[in-house]
């Protein structure tokens, strides 16, 4: 997400970074890129004029005109600007009601909201601890309901049955009925959508909030709309009474417009970004680290709090006792590091939250990414079609086993011998990690593993 805007800004925001005075000219030139920047965002126009408004004002006053380093106060500022137009910090869901606590979904038809439902269940599940129960209000889509009633038994929550010849308002009520008597912390109503805002639809909807009176109504809608997704979303609040939005498919919109339109046009929170297909695919929305990335400044507290949901704590302090016992890093050792890689979104789940480095977006190095997957994938094959004694002891792996091995995981003999020697490299480094600066060395060591060689930049 924001790749094309990044690139902009960052290109636009680093030919004032180092000067050492800015004058109304030279912030008036930079003014001008950022506005086209977010234009081409497809940022709504009105949000567009706002914001270089804004920061005008603050630019050409005292703020930058007495900093030491004039262009990085810039850069400050239009970073804390980002962050007031998305909204000045995280807003949680409120569910501080008497329990069960109803969550309200709407949105219009292939917004991804049934699947935002199941996604929503397993972070409250997981994150917040609370029993959640799904139920689907939509009988014109029979499709919708046993897409529920899967995603419900693939993340571990309670599905409440209803079928098409029911009415929306009985289906709630059954379901909330049944969350009271199994103490049931959160119900989480999926609602019906429409290709487009019509009558008939917010009657319904409307209709359905009366009735259940939700603790949270969240409005779904797909950020690759762009500027749309706030104007639908300004049409569903003239209805309901929103509470947040969430955006669906961030993964697939470099724009980033309706992120950045959503909170100043609705006057609603974004509260989620939705980020693939998987059901662990939920980000809490946090403007200031939105911010962060924007700007090519990476959102590292978000890759610090993804790899604490999903790394395996048990296998890296076994891994960490094992290493300082002086025992070797053996090859399925190495095939764990790749699966937890794996886990965390690949390659390309790191990129996209780590800074720009040399002015270069990692997140845009395509190439290098898909062809770094590749090989991951063709190392687990390679290792997972060797024997557990072999897995152990790489050095019994003779020119037969080789061929036997590049037999059953689909590669050539010389993938086996390269990916032999890769193992050996980050043994090398992980004897480093356990001794001083060790940590250091093995990031700078890290680069034979990528493509090409040079791989991952030298911090």
């Amino acid at each position: 997400m924001f790749e094309n805007l990044t690139d902009r800004l960052s290109h636009t925001l680093r030919s004032v970074t180092g000067k050492a005075k800015l004058t109304e000219d030279n912030v008036k030139d930079t003014l001008r890129e950022v506005r086209m920047a977010l234009l081409e965002a497809d940022v709504a126009l009105p949000v567009v004029k706002e914001f270089v408004g804004r920061v005008k004002d603050r630019a050409v006053g005292t703020e930058v005109s007495k900093s030491l380093t004039p262009g990085q106060a810039f850069v400050k500022i239009v970073r804390a600007e980002l962050e007031s137009l998305m909204g000045a910090a995280n807003e949680d869901l409120s569910l501080s009601v008497a329990p069960p606590a109803v969550v309200m979904m709407a949105g219009l038809q292939g917004a991804g909201k049934t699947t935002t439902v199941g996604k929503l269940a397993r972070f409250l599940k997981e994150r917040k601890k609370k029993s959640v129960m799904v139920v689907s209000a939509d009988v014109y889509r029979p499709a919708a309901i046993k897409q529920l009633e899967t995603l419900a038994a693939e993340v571990g929550v309670t599905f409440f049955p209803s079928d098409a010849s029911q009415k929306p308002v009985d289906i709630a009520n059954a379901a909330i009925r049944e969350a009271k008597l199994k103490y049931i912390d959160v119900v989480l109503l999926d609602t019906a959508g429409r290709l487009h805002v019509d009558a008939d639809m917010m009657a319904e909807i409307q209709a359905l909030h009366g009735a259940v009176k939700p603790a949270e109504t969240l409005f779904v809608v797909d950020a690759m709309t762009g500027q749309d997704a706030a104007n639908t979303a300004k049409a569903f609040g003239e209805a309901l009474p929103l509470t947040g939005v969430i955006l669906t498919k961030v993964d697939g919109d470099a724009r980033g417009g309706a992120a950045l339109s959503v909170r100043h046009i609705t006057g609603k929170p974004i509260k989620f970004l939705g980020m693939g297909e998987r059901s662990d695919a939920l980000e809490p929305f946090h403007p200031d680290r939105v911010a962060s990335r924007i700007l090519g400044m990476g959102d590292v507290l978000s890759l610090i709090e993804q790899a604490e949901q999903t790394l395996d704590r048990d296998k890296a302090d076994k891994l960490t006792k094992k290493l300082k016992k002086g025992k070797g890093f053996d090859l399925e050792d190495f095939r764990d590091q790749l699966q937890q890689m794996k886990n965390m979104g690949g390659l390309g789940g790191l990129m996209d939250k780590l800074p720009a480095i040399g002015g270069v977006n990692l997140s845009k190095m395509g190439d290098a990414q898909g062809v770094a997957e590749k090989q991951f994938k063709q190392m687990e094959a390679i290792i997972n079609s060797m024997t557990p004694a072999e897995r152990r002891d790489p050095d019994i792996i003779s020119g037969s086993r080789k061929r036997r091995i590049a037999m059953g995981s689909g590669t050539q003999v010389q993938d086996i011998g390269r990916l032999i020697k890769q193992h050996k490299q980050m043994q090398k480094m992980m004897k480093k990690v356990t001794a001083k600066g060790g940590m250091a060395k093995m990031m700078r060591g890290m680069g034979s593993m990528f493509p090409g060689g040079g791989g991952m930049p030298k911090f």
